[in-house]
């Protein structure tokens, strides 16, 4: 096999081993969300219990967020994506239990508050290391990337409205989906190239010299330094430039409007479906698993469209049909017509993250540290939007608490100019 041949097919196994990782995670995300109903008739929980329950998970998602750009510069991504998802896979199993077995909202906070401090940086490095594989690639994969991702949530959907109708325990359930997180991300995660592949000004894990046949010796840029006029910078001064730069933080902003679309979804569609809209449990999780059928449509046909159209206008779109979707399904006034609003919905939340990630990626030199910041501000209103939707349900109802999310989701209207790719 060629030398050309060679590098082609290694960047291929890299390639299929993050769309792994991406699925896995959506997998991850669907498993527990879906059996929400159930956790909530277990253990007898209110809208505002199921919301600070859900904030537990936040407190330590948003821990782990916050520190995920230093995490990723200093262990590297693969090591952390590993890392991350055994701490899902023990989290899962953890709140099945306190479900199924203790029967108390301790051991099930313990269990999401795991999950959340294994998801946040996990997902960080993934962005990461989907930033560098779609440069090798050369082409806009990241919408795919995250189509798997929400594959991911299809099935981890599908198995849990399964689930639901068969009455299958908690536990067997939320451990199984930890068991098969956690071992095909940390096998999958021999295929990472991020940590050793060389991008001038970036952290790479390389010998401290390699020979050019023309020049000899050449030196390498050791980990944690990038370089400002031949002066290493140390990491956090790496993250502290990067969350200074304007158009990365209204990147950010740009994509907590969706993120925050998409994680609304993802914590309240069942329990709305069910409470508001008098449907069952299973059919709650149906509706869930709807609405990311159509999030992941939109991911996949998201690499032709934005090729077609560029960022900017796709963005406006994504911003107006996520706000159509979920007005129509506040106010549906018959069950299916709040069916077909979530599959508006999932197309308008669908490209948010991945624009975001790439956009922020447009520099190679500063990717690791900007898609880091950027992930930090779409993750926090992904994770701290939820449960605080819940408290607000506790005054407006569950439905009509929905209707808050449409405030930032025309604040990414207004923002999306700043996606445009930089030269």
């Amino acid at each position: 096999m060629t030398t050309t041949a060679t590098a082609a097919a290694e960047v291929t196994a890299w390639r299929n081993a993050v769309v792994v990782a991406y699925g896995a995670s959506g997998l991850a995300f669907a498993s527990w969300v879906s059996r929400l109903p159930a956790i909530r008739d277990g253990l007898d929980l209110t809208p505002g219990n199921i919301g600070m329950l859900l904030l537990c998970m936040t407190l330590g998602s948003f821990i782990s967020v916050s520190a995920s750009g230093l995490i990723v510069l200093r262990l590297g991504s693969t090591r952390t994506i590993r890392t991350g998802s055994i701490m899902v896979g023990c989290g899962l199993a953890i709140a099945g239990f306190g479900t199924s077995v203790l029967a108390t909202p301790v051991a099930v906070a313990v269990g999401l508050a795991i999950t959340g401090l294994g998801t946040a940086s996990w997902n960080t490095a993934s962005n990461v290391e989907g930033a560098a594989v779609e440069r090798a690639v050369g082409r806009h994969i990241m919408p795919r990337l995250h189509g798997a991702f929400s594959l991911g949530t299809v099935a981890g959907a599908g198995l849990g409205a399964w689930a639901a109708a068969a009455s299958v325990p908690v536990l067997w359930h939320l451990a199984a989906a930890g068991a098969v997180v956690a071992v095909s991300v940390t096998t999958a995660a021999a295929w990472f190239r991020a940590d050793v592949t060389p991008v001038t000004g970036e952290r790479t894990y390389v010998p401290d010299t390699f020979e050019d046949p023309s020049t000899g010796p050449i030196p390498v840029i050791t980990p944690g330094a990038a370089q400002a006029d031949g002066v290493p910078l140390d990491n956090k001064r790496k993250i502290a430039q990067a969350w200074r730069d304007k158009r990365t933080l209204l990147l950010g902003v740009m994509v907590l409007g969706l993120a925050l679309a998409e994680g609304a979804a993802g914590d309240w569609v069942a329990l709305a479906l069910a409470d508001g809209h008098g449907q069952t449990d299973a059919a709650g999780a149906a509706g869930y698993g709807l609405f990311v059928t159509f999030m992941t449509v939109g991911r996949f046909a998201g690499t032709l469209v934005l090729d077609r159209f560029g960022r900017v206008p796709v963005m406006r779109w994504c911003a107006a049909l996520a706000v159509l979707g979920l007005g129509l399904f506040v106010f549906a006034p018959v069950p299916w017509l709040a069916f077909v609003a979530l599959a508006i919905w999932g197309l308008g939340a669908s490209l948010g993250f991945p624009v975001g990630m790439s956009a922020a990626a447009d520099d190679p030199a500063k990717a690791a540290a900007r898609v880091s910041v950027v992930s930090t501000i779409g993750y926090g209103a992904f994770l701290c939007g939820p449960p605080l939707l819940g408290l607000l349900a506790e005054h407006v109802g569950i439905l009509h608490s929905l209707l808050a999310v449409m405030v930032m989701l025309v604040m990414s209207f207004l923002l999306s100019p700043v996606a445009r790719k930089i030269p």
